[in-house]
């Protein structure tokens, strides 16, 4: 998402895996297929280094184009590749049922993300009952951590030392996403969400569309994961708002234990 870093540049060759890998992101993202034109603003790279590189991976079977549409999909390779990596990293069936559950008691759309470098990925999205729904969130998107309710709950509880380097990486933060993800308004919700134990985004992404995400802990204690939900305004308001946030925490601590047990046996 977005150009590469400038930490990338300091190994030969890392500069090139990283814009592939920027590029192999983006195509993920949309799993219907994505353009050019579209891949490369986001990149941030020219249509020729996108297309150059995006012929190589096509090349070893990473991605595809559709003859029709020349839209880029992503290629069979990358199947073969995540059922490998599925058996180590891989925690979406333990989390399946859970989620469902999440939105079948809250009747509203559930989520589960995984956090991944500077961002969180989703892995599964579950439709709740309401017929009023958001569609900010679903499987492969991917929100800078301190953004969506999944990365501001997986942010709010790391260290101070982590979230200031964090946050010294992307001063891009504030221009991307808004004001509200400046420094300080960004600290302040941090801090509101270590003391409710839940995060809450008011609209901050789309307006109306609010979200709620509890971080999920590998058996160590470190917020790898998240459960949310997100819904329309008036879903969210201060007569429901601590309900919510009840059951999304017993969710995620559900979840927790689940996934330390597993992992230790």
């Amino acid at each position: 998402m977005g150009s590469v870093p400038s930490r990338s540049r300091a190994v030969p060759g890392a500069q090139a895996v990283a814009r592939a890998a920027s590029l192999l992101r983006l195509v993920t993202a949309r799993g219907d297929g994505v353009s050019l034109q579209q891949l490369a603003q986001e990149a941030g790279l020219s249509r020729s280094t996108a297309h150059r590189l995006l012929s190589a991976l096509r090349v070893e079977g990473l991605v595809d184009q559709d003859d029709a549409s020349s839209l880029w999909m992503p290629g069979p390779e990358l199947y073969l590749m995540g059922t490998v990596a599925a058996a180590r990293y891989d925690v979406t069936e333990l989390a399946r049922d859970i989620v469902r559950s999440l939105a079948v008691k809250t009747e509203e759309s559930a989520f589960f993300s995984v956090r991944r470098a500077d961002e969180t990925v989703c892995l599964l999205r579950e439709e709740g009952s309401f017929p009023i729904r958001s569609f900010v969130l679903s499987e492969g998107v991917r929100f800078p951590l301190g953004v969506a309710s999944a990365g501001l709950a997986i942010l709010a509880f790391q260290t101070d030392h982590d979230v200031d380097a964090y946050l010294e990486r992307h001063p891009e933060l504030p221009e991307r996403w808004g004001g509200a993800h400046a420094g300080a308004p960004l600290r302040a919700r941090l801090r509101e969400t270590r003391e409710r134990g839940y995060a809450v985004n008011p609209g901050l992404i789309v307006s109306g569309s609010w979200g709620m995400g509890a971080a999920v802990f590998d058996r160590d204690g470190r917020p790898e994961w998240a459960l949310s939900l997100t819904g329309v305004e008036f879903r969210f308001g201060p007569d429901r708002l601590p309900q919510l946030g009840r059951t999304l925490l017993s969710h995620a601590h559900q979840l927790s234990s689940r996934i330390a047990g597993a992992r230790r046996g």
